[in-house]
């Protein structure tokens, strides 16, 4: 099976460039199912259809569903919600907003992680695009198995036998009710699953993430911060899709500034995701609504490509902690030591070789720190951080 996570900067138009890639995929003969994970759908907008809480067929091997969060608590989580129904009830009167109160946000993220686990396990289909919410919620998503993991390591048994023990006491004084063991049972259920789909979503030979960017510079930097993360957490971007390219035969009146400004934010977006494949998609001159146009549009993005294959492997940058010293590793093929030059920028590192430049958005614990040495060998570059905190 093969998974793929569409993500981007909110308006950027990712939901489709995700469902044109299904459709692609589709034609291909494919068994493809397109989910959107995001709270604000529009992938039923996209498709012209009127979209449901299971998935349903919109063309020949090609499926679509939106992500119903309630639906999805009520059909795999109902112990736990029904108990912060009562807990959310213990003390006032319970209406509507009860209900909502149950759904946590990144809930809808996190349900489709489970839906996409009962697909990857069961064989339904041969490939799964997920629509995801905005960058800064899809890296919470990506990093929500690996912080469960701590908590149920160090602190569930711990609660669970506190409950045991206390619960039957501190009911009737706090006059709030307690999770009972069915409840704390699911829980763990919820962890055990969250574990086998973080194992699957790190498994470079199935999934991948692909970043939606426009050119344009707060959606550059931001697209730039996702990219730093997602590598540092082992998750394979494969490619980015720089969509609304404003054609090459647009050269005059209210465009023509505009495309000179979109020349120097190409130039900036490959110098950043290098060696990562980049694949465009240009402003159109109509909506982007339904499934012939989402095959146009998929057809000029990837061309004769097949659209769903694995575009690239290899992992970009990683940080490693050696001693008081942490060490942020960028694999940078085709330069040559004698003419790298590296400057450190607030939460930004450029290395110029020649003509070539990369802009690389540091997480924030290195912001911190000041630059010790840096090492170029076999196409790495390893920078050391340590010391003085950066002023």
């Amino acid at each position: 099976m093969r998974i793929i996570l569409y993500t981007g900067k909110g308006g950027v138009g990712k939901t489709s460039i995700a469902a044109a890639t299904a459709a692609k995929s589709a034609q291909s003969g494919k068994k493809t199912l397109i989910i959107s994970a995001d709270p604000a759908h529009s992938l039923g907008d996209a498709l012209d259809i009127s979209l449901e809480s299971e998935p349903i067929e919109i063309m020949e091997n090609m499926w679509a569903q939106e992500i119903n969060t309630l639906y999805e608590m009520e059909k795999g989580w109902k112990k736990v919600q029904d108990y912060l129904t009562s807990l959310f009830t213990a003390k006032t009167v319970k209406d509507i907003t009860t209900e909502e109160l149950t759904i946590f946000p990144g809930m809808e993220d996190l349900l489709s992680l489970l839906r996409i686990l009962d697909y990857y396990k069961s064989k339904t289909y041969d490939v799964i695009i997920v629509d995801c919410a905005p960058t800064g919620e899809t890296l919470k998503l990506l990093s929500f198995p690996e912080m469960l993991r701590w908590w149920m390591e160090k602190l569930f048994p711990l609660k669970r036998k506190a409950l045991k023990i206390l619960g039957p006491v501190a009911q009737p004084i706090l006059g709030l009710p307690m999770p009972d063991d069915s409840v704390m049972g699911e829980i763990e259920n919820l962890y055990i699953k969250l574990d086998e789909m973080r194992n699957i979503l790190i498994d470079r030979d199935t999934t991948s993430i692909r970043i939606v960017v426009n050119p344009e510079k707060m959606v550059i930097k931001e697209s730039q911060r996702s990219f730093t993360y997602l590598n540092i957490y082992n998750f394979n971007v494969d490619s980015i899709i720089v969509n609304r390219v404003i054609p090459d035969d647009v050269n005059e009146g209210y465009f023509k500034e505009w495309k000179e400004i979109h020349k120097k934010y190409l130039k900036e977006i490959h110098d950043s995701f290098s060696p990562v494949p980049i694949y465009h998609a240009p402003l159109f001159d109509q909506e982007l609504v339904g499934i012939d146009m989402l095959i146009k549009m998929s057809n000029i993005i990837f061309k004769n490509d097949n659209a769903v294959d694995i575009k690239y492997s290899n992992r970009t940058q990683k940080i490693e902690k050696i001693d008081d010293d942490y060490v942020y590793s960028v694999y940078m093929p085709f330069m040559k030591k004698q003419d790298l030059d590296l400057n450190q920028k607030g939460d930004e590192i450029i290395v110029r070789a020649g003509d070539i430049k990369r802009n690389i958005i540091l997480p924030r614990t290195l912001t911190k720190l000041s630059i010790k040495e840096a090492k170029f060998d076999d196409e790495v570059l390893k920078i050391r951080f340590g010391g003085e905190e950066n002023e």
